[in-house]
């Protein structure tokens, strides 16, 4: 099961947790994937007792490293997980490695051509057109190597008879453009956008399976703390 969310949304972390502890109490739920924490960051082999500094540790999970994924909202997510007795894996593609996906023009290949000018599309738009024209190519290759690492880790946790649970960005699990491109063919799955405040007619690519609605948030100027961050 692919969930997806808006990182501002407090109740889209709400319906994480609770998702988490329906799949759990029916002993269904193989892993928890995350994008929020790296590949091979992992909770395995933690006591359900563990405290949240010992979860911490174990998904090197700092106030520095994960300064858009803050602890007090994505902890009880994790948490939940570990108290249950489930796996909590980083799936995320490592730091160490987006240098060189950048420069990876295999990565272009991993998508239909239309799909991949879509995919550089969202990048443009999602940057508020303040990217030089130059990284955008880079910068589609990072989400890339991004779903299929996310994939890979998801596919990997799988279980008889059970489900792994993968929380990431919406752009990361719409089925057209994200981790679903890169899934073994014929595996289950089912994907959940999660969208704050009313969503537009349903595109004809299906990006979902499901759309989940939560009330809208207060409005956010996103392009101008982007341009405040970026010093524009």
């Amino acid at each position: 099961m692919l969930l997806g969310e808006q990182h501002d949304a407090p109740e889209h972390q709400a319906m994480q947790r609770a998702t988490v502890q329906t799949l759990s109490q029916r002993g269904q739920l193989a892993a928890l994937v995350l994008e929020m924490a790296e590949q091979g960051q992992q909770t395995t082999g933690l006591p359900r007792s563990a405290s949240e500094t010992e979860v911490r540790q174990a998904l090197k999970w700092t106030d520095e490293a994960h300064s858009g994924w803050p602890w007090v909202v994505y902890g009880p997510v994790v948490m939940a997980a570990v108290a249950a007795g489930v796996p909590v894996l980083g799936g995320n593609l490592p730091r160490t490695q987006m240098r060189a996906a950048m420069g990876n023009t295999e990565l272009d290949q991993q998508l239909p051509p239309e799909a991949l000018a879509q995919q550089q599309t969202h990048i443009r738009e999602g940057h508020c057109g303040l990217l030089p024209e130059g990284q955008i190519e880079p910068m589609t290759r990072i989400q890339i190597a991004r779903d299929r690492t996310l994939a890979e880790v998801a596919v990997a946790a799988l279980r008889p008879g059970q489900t792994v649970l993968l929380v990431a960005g919406n752009g990361h699990v719409r089925r057209d453009l994200g981790v679903p491109q890169h899934l073994p063919a014929g595996l289950p799955h089912h994907v959940v956008m999660v969208q704050a405040g009313s969503t537009q007619a349903t595109p004809s690519n299906n990006p979902a399976d499901t759309v989940w609605t939560t009330p809208p948030g207060p409005p956010t100027d996103h392009c101008a703390v982007l341009k405040k961050q970026m010093g524009r």
